[in-house]
């Protein structure tokens, strides 16, 4: 039997300042014309919902940048942005992202 888990299983995280935690979609696995794609073909999901926010990141001359999402919203974020990090039972993946590395909130 497969164990699931909700995010409220998971450890309480509070990113570092300047980060957010996010947890990633799943890409399709099947095109809009029907064609099943194997699992050879993974492409990582550059989108995610944010599930945590870090404080406000300082920069070097000490102003503070605030994120333009808030923990909920659904990103899109760098490809090779993030660093992945699995947690829970069933080894979910999550990803922290720097606030810089966030392109766009879908509305």
């Amino acid at each position: 039997m497969k164990k699931t888990e909700n995010i409220s299983s998971l450890p309480k995280l509070k990113p570092m300042p300047g980060y957010a935690l996010i947890e990633p979609v799943e890409l399709e696995k099947t095109t809009a014309t029907g064609i099943v794609l194997p699992d050879t073909h993974d492409e990582k999901s550059q989108k995610g919902r944010v599930i945590a926010l870090g404080g406000p990141q300082v920069t070097d001359s000490g102003r503070k940048i605030t994120p333009e999402f808030k923990i909920g919203d659904m990103v899109i974020y760098k490809k090779w942005g993030g660093d992945e990090v699995k947690f829970g039972v069933s080894g979910k993946e999550y990803i922290f992202v720097k606030f810089e590395d966030i392109l766009a909130v879908i509305k």
